[in-house]
């Protein structure tokens, strides 16, 4: 099976903060083993004889002085090795205007989206974002817009309290291709925090502009467990279809409790009772379509 991985980091610890310095607490947990540098050698090793023909970059948390530095890094690698075949940057969508670091952006052909994360929580260790309606921000709303002329999609991260606002920005910004990333980010696991996912999830699923990525389901329960990643993709599958759903692997964040063969396995056992064409769409041809590769 062609597999294109649609999220996936790599990395020299020299460059992040939060693997260079002081340990900052993160969503993932204990992450001792990933502060060092992952590079695509290590990657490419990772994916070895997975049937990963193709993969996206996305960005990872850079200082945001250096986003373009990050862009033209990742571009470097890209020229070396022939990895990856596409880059979601970072720019900062709360800017007057976006315009002057997007042009900056453009110059590198990899350049596919932006991902700024807005994800906010109750949870001071789940919080990242500022403040909790960045989607409802007019400013932002106006950036976001701006990706169009450049043929760029905007890679959503937010929590399942904050999808109502997610509806109004895709709303707004109706010419934009959305890619929610790891599907909402499911944190509580209990029967009503599911219910309360489900229920925001099938709103932002109405927007015909908003894909979803199947990626980062270990991120709040900090293991590969294949019941867990069948019940996603299967309710997530339902509410996009498998056309509006993409894979990610989110390596190497997931090489904390899981090998890249067992993890894609999860999730093609996963995807198991799904059509062949469906399966087809969630492993290769939606992010094909989504970031043209």
């Amino acid at each position: 099976m062609k597999v294109i991985d649609a999220h996936f980091h790599v990395w020299r610890q020299a460059d992040l903060p939060w693997l260079s310095g002081p340990m900052q607490p993160r969503i993932f947990g204990p992450y001792e083993p990933i502060r060092r540098d992952y590079l695509m050698a290590e990657y490419q090793e990772d994916i070895a004889a997975t049937g990963v023909e193709k993969s996206v970059y996305v960005q990872a948390n850079w200082p945001v002085d250096q986003a373009e530095a990050e862009v033209a890094w990742v571009s470097e690698v890209a020229a070396e090795t022939g990895w990856p075949q596409a880059i979601v940057g970072y720019a900062d969508m709360g800017v007057e205007d976006a315009r002057p670091m997007l042009d900056r952006l453009a110059r590198y052909p990899l350049m596919r989206g932006v991902r700024q994360q807005f994800h906010w929580h109750e949870n001071p260790l789940y919080r990242f974002a500022r403040e909790p309606d960045l989607c409802l921000d007019k400013t932002i709303q106006r950036n976001i817009r701006h990706l169009a002329a450049y043929g760029w999609s905007f890679d959503l991260q937010v929590f399942a309290a904050q999808m109502p606002g997610a509806c109004v920005l895709a709303d707004a910004c109706p010419d934009i291709t959305f890619v929610l990333q790891h599907a909402g980010m499911l944190e509580d696991t209990s029967e009503e925090g599911r219910a309360f996912w489900r229920t925001n999830l099938a709103e932002l699923a109405a927007r015909p502009n908003v894909m979803a990525k199947l990626s980062g389901f270990g991120t709040f329960i900090h293991r590969n467990d294949p019941g867990h990643i069948a019940w996603l993709i299967a309710t997530t599958v339902e509410m996009f279809g498998a056309e509006r759903c993409l894979w990610g692997s989110n390596f190497p964040i997931e090489k904390l409790w899981t090998s890249y063969p067992e993890l894609l396995d999860a999730h093609v056992s996963g995807a198991a009772a799904l059509s062949g064409a469906q399966r087809h769409d969630i492993f290769y041809g939606t992010a094909s379509r989504a970031y043209r590769i």
